[in-house]
């Protein structure tokens, strides 16, 4: 008798990774509903797209600033895996766009924003610890950042101010994407307590504007979406700490 067909085979198929005999059955069984074949022949096509995108930078050396961040044993252990983790996000995102596990069960590949809250809690984790360079564009010449994040994303980019919850805008910073630029915002409390919204461009999709939630390592997320951009609040702090600073963003972006 056949053995079903489950949710693995399909990754397998998707990724190239299944013997003959397998793939034989596999493609049969979506040869019967067509509507199936498209959505599992899409999962194929998404990976050979960020192969093909992320796959050269796979190969080049380890930056020797973020390997001696690695091998400084006094350093935080959130730390020390921030830089190294900075450098495979390509893995990671190339993982769980396929549904893989990277040490947890990743969101359904069906899910739009299922990268969203590991990616925005790794840039977190890489900026968030700098000194010197936290960001790339200061808040004094926050018109420019804007106006600059703005041209590159193609879309109006709102920077929410979080004075009022304790937290002062530090700058933003350009970001890649797998679907383009993003960027990134941070903020400071009085205590050295930092804080980023990630914000990404989707024009696809279908609005998801209640706040879902991710733990990613200490990084806690809430991320959602609105109209054409995705957004991601991070930092190193308790959910219902969290909670009332993305409903404060939320309340600013959205008309």
């Amino acid at each position: 008798m056949r053995r079903p067909i489950c949710e693995d085979d399909l990754h397998a198929w998707a990724d190239g990774r299944l013997d003959a005999a397998r793939r034989a059955e596999v493609e049969a069984w979506l040869a019967e509903d067509p509507a199936r074949a498209e959505r599992i022949a899409a999962w194929r096509r998404d990976s050979e797209r960020l192969h093909a995108a992320f796959d050269p930078i796979l190969d080049e050396p380890i930056p020797a600033r973020l390997r001696a961040v690695v091998e400084r044993k006094e350093r935080p252990p959130m730390l020390r895996m921030a830089a190294i983790a900075a450098w495979v996000i390509v893995g990671t995102l190339v993982g769980t766009g396929l549904g893989y596990r990277l040490g947890r069960e990743a969101s359904p590949p069906t899910d739009p924003l299922a990268v969203l809250p590991r990616t925005a809690a790794v840039a977190h984790a890489v900026y968030s610890p700098e000194v010197r360079h936290p960001v790339e564009v200061g808040a004094d010449q926050q018109q420019h950042l804007v106006a600059w994040l703005s041209k590159r994303l193609g879309a109006p980019v709102h920077v929410p101010d979080l004075s009022g919850d304790g937290f002062a805008l530090l700058g933003g910073r350009l970001l890649p994407d797998t679907t383009g630029p993003s960027a990134q915002f941070m903020y400071e409390d009085d205590g050295g307590r930092r804080l980023t919204l990630y914000v990404s461009i989707r024009d696809d999709g279908p609005d998801i504007t209640a706040f879902r939630y991710a733990q990613e390592g200490e990084v806690g997320v809430f991320y959602w979406a609105d109209g054409r951009f995705a957004y991601a609040l991070s930092g190193q702090f308790k959910r219902e700490t969290l909670l009332p600073l993305a409903n404060a963003v939320h309340h600013q972006i959205t008309p």
